[in-house]
């Protein structure tokens, strides 16, 4: 169908120009012998003027019908300056009705009211809203920057296979029936991690591949089942190396998207620091108000609760927000100390005000005149300054001000408003994490990432503080990358296995033709993958995933729009040698 332009590409140098253009009715204005229509393509839209010779052509004309116009670009004589072409407008000469459309079910506007179950149902509709549009048009150009950046550094695109062998330790799998051998089952990956690993054993040396990745693991707002990585591996390489790679990768995207310099490197703080001042491993860098620890202050204290707490091993954090204590009556401090003792488990929240060079606040007459001084020097206080305490386990005290600490710097609007990128690397991370459900300790990233060689005598000995080589790439609050230096000794595999609970034999088991591959000279390697949908939504400002994903699911994983998933012909289960419970048939 001819178009000589594109709608939203049409400017004050087009006018007197003949155009022919296509697109959707977005919008419809009669005005006695004047009919305005607002014609949308992928680009934009433009305002068409129909008068009296032609406007009985498209009297019948809605929303949503595709039209087929020539005519002649003209100056508008009142310029609409929130849309790009607001200062044109096309004379229509000549109209074809494309197609028609019914009263579409939802609203058809980036400012939509439609509710997003509705939008979801109706996805292929929601698309034509320009803000879903220009997501999807952004997370192409990542993926051309992406491609374009590491085939330059010497990386290649490698797919590797969807359907794969189940593997332990992680979220859980999808699982695939096989027709073929009835009983055995493929699974979806999770990620392409051992394939990518095979290829550094295969000598490819540098691999990447835009990835689809599968897990059946409960959602949140930034997470789907399906999801996408930019996954990288590298032979030959350490953590700096690595490093490199993606600040250089990460400088030309946004760089090549939305204009914008990041800094030459990205800050590094290992896991227990970062825990420790901001209690959270992906906190947001934009505002500062880190956790500072007091329990020095405390360590004569006659405050019973502070006393009891730090000889049972606890500390003593507190949290300042400058100039916010007006900000919080009584009843808003209740509703903090009900979210750290629902939320977190913290047994109580303390607060401290300083108004007129005096501490006041729940804890301030139990406290000795030296500590409130103690308490004032150390924070820096000045008027009007709000401080948060809280005393208990160091897990529960880091991870309560960690989450008091974001929640206020949202409600008090500290955040910048101008769009700002903090990256930073959180590395040393635990090695393992102790399942109270499985009674044993089980990798905190997967059992092959690599222990930090200062501690692999305490695999045995000493599994809580042994540190791994594993990192985290974190965007303003977001995970946005993780990766880790791998295990490329067969003995040291077996002895993290060993950690884990598997023996070698069981190990072998389950990643036998993996393990085989270690005898024959495993390169040392290490990698990432990116999470493309938070990069996404980190880049567009948007805080749902759904936002920069064509096709997502709910929260609960239902596609609404094709009513997936859903049963099946009882024909297709018996070639797979399924068969479906009675139980859930009367369900």
């Amino acid at each position: 169908m001819e178009r000589t332009h594109e709608n939203g590409t049409l400017r004050l140098e087009h006018v007197d120009q003949k155009v022919t253009l296509v697109g959707w009715v977005s919008k419809r204005r009669n005005l006695g012998s004047l009919v305005f229509i607002d014609l949308r393509d992928r680009s934009g839209i433009v305002q068409l003027t129909f008068d009296e010779t032609i406007a009985d052509e498209i009297k019948n004309v809605r929303n949503e019908y595709i039209l087929q116009v020539e005519g002649t670009v003209e100056k508008r004589k009142d310029a609409n300056p929130k849309i790009a072409t607001g200062e044109i407008e096309i004379h229509v000469e000549k109209v074809n009705i494309v197609n028609s459309a019914e009263t579409a079910p939802i609203t058809i506007a980036d400012d939509t009211d439609t509710n997003e179950d509705t939008r979801l149902k109706y996805r292929y509709l929601d698309l034509r809203r320009s803000v879903l549009q220009k997501n999807l048009i952004l997370r192409h150009k990542v993926c051309m920057v992406a491609r374009n950046v590491l085939d330059k550094q010497g990386f290649v695109e490698v797919e590797t296979p969807i359907l794969a062998r189940s593997t332990p330790e992680g979220a859980r799998d999808y699982l695939v029936p096989s027709r073929i051998y009835n009983g055995k089952f493929w699974a979806l990956p999770q990620s392409p991690q051992i394939y990518k690993q095979l290829l550094m054993i295969g000598g490819m040396e540098k691999y990447f591949q835009i990835a689809r990745c599968f897990r059946d693991e409960d959602l949140r707002a930034d997470r789907q089942p399906e999801f996408t990585q930019i996954d990288i591996e590298m032979s030959f390489g350490d953590e700096d190396t690595i490093f490199g790679v993606v600040e250089n990768l990460m400088q030309n995207i946004f760089r090549e998207t939305i204009d914008y310099k990041l800094e030459d490197h990205f800050v590094r703080i290992p896991w227990a620091e970062c825990m420790a001042r901001f209690g959270s491993d992906k906190p947001d860098m934009r505002f500062g108000n880190e956790i500072v620890d007091i329990t020095d202050i405390f360590a004569n204290t006659e405050f019973q609760v502070f006393k009891n707490t730090i000889a049972d091993g606890g500390i003593i954090n507190c949290i300042k927000f400058e100039n916010a204590a007006d900000q919080y009556s009584r009843k808003g401090l209740d509703q903090l100390q009900d979210f750290v003792k629902q939320g977190f488990k913290a047994k109580a929240l303390a607060y401290l005000k300083m108004e007129k060079g005096t501490l006041s606040g729940s804890i301030a007459k139990v406290l000795s005149d030296q500590e409130k001084e103690a308490l004032a020097t150390k924070l820096n206080l000045e008027d009007n300054d709000l401080v948060l305490v809280i005393g208990d386990k160091a897990k529960i005290v880091q991870s309560s001000l960690g989450a008091l600490r974001v929640r206020l710097a949202h409600e008090l609007k500290r955040i910048p408003e101008k769009p700002t990128y903090k990256f930073l690397w959180v590395t040393d991370f635990p090695m393992f994490e102790y399942s109270e459900e499985e009674g044993r300790w089980v990798a905190a990233h997967h059992p092959f990432t690599a222990p930090k060689q200062e501690d692999v005598d305490k695999l045995f000995t000493d599994p809580a503080h042994v540190s791994s080589r594993a990192y985290d790439l974190v965007l303003n609050g977001y995970e946005l990358l993780s990766g880790s230096i791998r295990i490329h000794n067969q003995d040291l595999q077996a002895k993290v296995f060993e950690a884990i609970g598997l023996s070698f034999e069981q190990a072998k088991k389950r990643f036998g033709f993996f393990l085989d591959s270690f005898r024959y000279g495993t390169p040392p390697h290490g990698g990432v993958g990116i999470g493309l949908e938070r990069l996404i939504m980190v880049l567009a400002g948007t805080d749902n995933i759904r936002d920069v994903v064509a096709f997502p699911t709910t929260n609960s994983s239902f596609d609404l729009m094709s009513e997936a998933p859903n049963v099946v012909d009882n024909k297709q289960l018996e070639v797979l040698g399924i068969e479906i419970s009675k139980q859930e048939q009367e369900k």
